[in-house]
């Protein structure tokens, strides 16, 4: 999936970086004025030191990560911040800062929450993470949830089951409430290393607990089923979101609508393309553009149309170019795709099919051309001096007939 790309491409950066190394400078003055976000990653990517100067650094990460925010490509940001946690510097304060400081520019305030929780346990190991714990006890300081969840999660990370586990158990004999950020933790990794059935009862036993499962919960289990190839069960999942009362995320949209894809469901996926674009929570470039591909591999001119057409009023101008080079591939002309649903002066709605070459309407009442209305029976009859004066100015304007053209 997309999520992944950035990783790829900055892997991929860093076996030439030596070769084509630039200056932190340089690369500021560059990423000024570069718009396209694998363009920003590839000149950040190119830095050959980019921590010798923490101002720097942090300038260079922010424009980068906000060039990815105004493309939509927000798993793409996650993942490229994400790796930068495995670095030996993450234990210094100002580089973690910076992290934060960019799930914030990106707004992805979730994300630099967690990042903030996670200070202490990211500058050093989960069991020296452990061991604190045990000194705040000792002192009488009540550790809360939220410091118990990041532990676990960090060792379940690390694959540490086992000590996951007795962490849990623990928090659970010593009265500490477990909270539903908790439970989707375990969820998080039932989803990626176990089953459905493993993900169904977690969730049965937040139930029980009397935690009400949310949306994330609810996304790790659909996802599950995607993985599994399971996808009738998986829009089961979705759908039932509606019912529990639940919002889909982005995460949700954008999960479903690759494994529809995935599997050549396009018309179910457009589907939920649709519904995405009502939620304003439309998946990133990457997964629309696999959309596109198939709805016209599926002979769904009309529906990839539709796509792209929206698609092109909802992402920022800087990802224009990317669409225009999809239509291109597609053979799909830019005109035709603009003037496929142009209202007209009545209401009505004219595509392509119905219209002709000038673009008047088909069948037996072709449009006739907009004429400008007679001025003086709508105004009284005292008021023909001023009609006289309308008139005068007027008459200077060109009577063009309306036509909606087709290119």
């Amino acid at each position: 999936m997309s999520s992944s790309i950035p990783i790829r491409h900055l892997r991929r950066l860093s076996t030439t970086a030596a070769q084509s190394s630039i200056s932190m400078s340089k690369a500021k003055s560059k990423l000024r004025s570069e718009h396209d976000p694998d363009k920003a990653l590839e000149i950040y990517s190119s830095v050959s030191d980019r921590y010798s100067s923490p101002t720097s650094s942090r300038y260079n990460q922010d424009l980068a990560v906000r060039r990815l925010a105004k493309s939509h490509r927000f798993a793409d940001i996650e993942s490229f911040i994400e790796s930068h946690k495995n670095d030996p510097k993450i234990k210094q304060e100002p580089y973690l800062s910076t992290l934060i400081r960019s799930y914030g520019r990106a707004g992805m305030f979730d994300h630099a929450l967690k990042t903030y929780e996670q200070m202490d346990l990211l500058a050093g190991k989960p069991e020296e993470a452990i061991e604190t714990v045990r000194v705040m006890e000792e002192k009488g300081v009540e550790v809360t949830a939220v410091s118990f969840t990041t532990i676990f999660n960090a060792l379940y990370k690390k694959g540490n089951k086992e000590e996951a586990e007795k962490l849990w158990d623990e928090m659970v004999e010593k009265g500490c409430e477990v909270d539903v950020a908790a439970y989707n933790v375990k969820i998080m990794y039932a989803h990626v290393n176990g089953s459905p059935e493993d993900v169904n009862a977690l969730i049965d036993e937040m139930s029980g607990a009397g935690l009400k499962p949310d949306a994330i919960s609810y996304t790790y289990l659909m996802t599950c089923y995607c993985r599994c190839g399971m996808m009738e069960e998986a829009e089961k999942v979705y759908k039932g979101l509606e019912a529990n009362k639940l919002n889909p995320n982005a995460a949700t949209f954008r999960t479903l609508v690759f494994y529809l894809c995935k599997n050549e469901c396009f018309g179910r996926a457009y589907r939920v393309f649709k519904k995405s674009v009502e939620m304003r929570k439309i998946p990133d470039f990457n997964t629309l553009r696999f959309l596109a591909e198939g709805l016209m591999k599926k002979n769904m001119r009309k529906e990839a149309k539709g796509l792209i057409r929206t698609v092109k009023k909802k992402f920022p101008p800087n990802v224009l170019n990317a669409w225009k080079k999809v239509e291109e591939g597609l053979g799909l002309v830019p005109d035709e795709l603009d003037a496929s649903c142009v209202p007209h002066d009545d209401g009505e709605e004219v595509t392509s099919s119905s219209t002709g070459i000038d673009g008047e309407k088909q069948g037996s009442g072709n449009r006739k051309p907009w004429k400008k209305p007679k001025g003086k029976k709508r105004f009284p009859p005292n008021a023909g001096n001023d009609m006289k004066k309308l008139d005068s100015v007027t008459s200077s304007v060109p009577d063009n007939s309306a036509k909606v053209t087709t290119g």
